[in-house]
């Protein structure tokens, strides 16, 4: 190895310890509100369930024009991603707070859309700027590197799930179950201070040039392909990340285990991710999506037919879908950076697309199953009828089932040669 590779081994070992504190932030506020908002909006806020649908929904009308003018920006002023950077991680150490501190009121869905606009604008500011340096921050634009990046960025991102997924539950230990979401938001506010201070210097490297970006050039590069998988692939775990928290507390009857499955899933799935990424550079990325994927229906599938107490059996099923789900957030983003890289392309506006792709993906799982919930009967924390558990059951483990079989028709329909070689 020669003097210079040594050093820059050296760099990306202080480097991928910060790439993973940025994603342990921005992931706070990616799928732990999806989790955290249907309930906290319905009981405390009194919001009803088809409006936080709704209101999720019509958010993304803004990101359909700010994810790509977001990409296009940061592209455009390479100099500037510390500033980015840093502007990002104050809309989330604000937003935080202020969404978490609301009251229940006549303005309450003015106040909740205003401060979700800020929160979400700022998560897609830093992920696209994440995700888009991938070659950038990466110890080189080799297909490994950027792998072994993925996987640096997706273990921060899992921890920040568990950290974001878990505290409410840790910080309400007396109270209604809501008591600990003032403290919570203060909690992500404030390590999204701390983040950004300690994640400064890597946003100072050199940024490395691309082509400017287009759709012939995506459909090129087979990134077209990707983003359709993406969307796709994000709905099944959009849906159960949304009704989590009800399926646990109303068809399981088990609210005291809800904090620690949530961490069991996620602790699962940030195990998981050195063992993915070390098969996709082994048997290659389509590969492996083709092993993870049958895991996560068999998850779905097991959770359909469990009933009320049923534990230890949910247990395991956290344990296989949260390494499935580990499988997904590093093949994706790695394959859809490698198709970019290899093209020579501007990453930041495609990931722009690609982030609204994902939280598309959230927010029309609120919209679809929330409202259907809310129709059948079904009432968070209350008694419901068998109809309306029925539903819920449905929503939560038999919608995601089929739509993962489609993700995986997207998947058989990529070439098969290895994509990270």
């Amino acid at each position: 190895m020669t003097v210079a590779a040594e050093a820059e081994t050296a760099q990306a070992g202080h480097r991928y310890p910060r790439v993973s504190l940025y994603a342990l932030m921005l992931a706070s506020a990616g799928i732990p509100l999806y989790i955290h908002l249907p309930r906290f909006a319905s009981v405390h806020l009194e919001v009803g369930l088809a409006t936080i649908g709704t209101l999720l929904l019509a958010i993304r009308l803004v990101d359909l024009v700010q994810d790509p003018a977001l990409g296009w920006a940061i592209d455009r002023w390479p100099q500037a991603q510390p500033l980015f950077a840093m502007i990002a991680a104050a809309g989330l150490a604000a937003g935080f707070p202020l969404l978490f501190l609301l009251e229940p009121g006549g303005a309450v869905l003015w106040q909740l859309l205003a401060v979700l606009v800020l929160l979400f604008s700022a998560y897609s500011l830093g992920m696209i700027l994440l995700y888009g340096r991938s070659a950038t921050l990466a110890r080189s634009s080799d297909p490994r590197d950027l792998v072994t990046l993925a996987a640096w960025r997706e273990a921060g991102m899992l921890g920040g799930v568990v950290l974001a997924a878990m505290a409410p539950a840790l910080l309400a230990s007396e109270g209604d179950g809501t008591s600990g979401y003032g403290a919570y938001g203060v909690l992500l506010g404030s390590v999204a201070c701390l983040v950004a201070i300690l994640t400064l210097p890597m946003w100072r490297r050199p940024v490395l040039p691309g082509a400017a970006l287009s759709l012939a050039g995506l459909r090129k590069a087979g990134a077209m392909r990707l983003l359709a998988l993406a969307l796709v692939n994000s709905l099944p775990v959009a849906i159960t990340s949304t009704l989590f928290l009800f399926f646990v507390e109303d068809r399981l009857m088990l609210p005291g285990l809800a904090g620690p499955f949530l961490v069991l899933f996620f602790v699962c799935a940030g195990l998981s991710v050195p063992a993915w990424a070390w098969l996709v550079n082994r048997i290659g990325a389509r590969t492996v999506l083709l092993v993870a994927m049958p895991l996560a229906i068999l998850g779905f599938v097991g959770a359909g037919f469990l009933g009320p107490g049923n534990s230890v059996a949910f247990a395991v099923i956290c344990v296989i879908s949260g390494a499935a789900l580990g499988a997904d957030m590093v093949v994706l983003p790695a394959m859809f950076s490698i198709a970019l890289t290899r093209a020579g392309l501007n990453a930041s506006a495609a990931f722009g697309i690609w982030s609204f792709a994902g939280k598309l993906g959230l927010a029309l799982a609120a919209f679809l199953v929330l409202p259907a919930l809310q129709a059948s009967g079904f009432a968070p924390g209350e008694d419901n009828t068998p109809d309306a558990i029925g539903a819920l059951t449905i929503a939560y483990a038999f919608v995601p089932c089929i739509l993962k079989l489609l993700a995986m028709g997207f998947v058989l329909a990529l070439p098969t040669e290895d994509t990270t070689q």
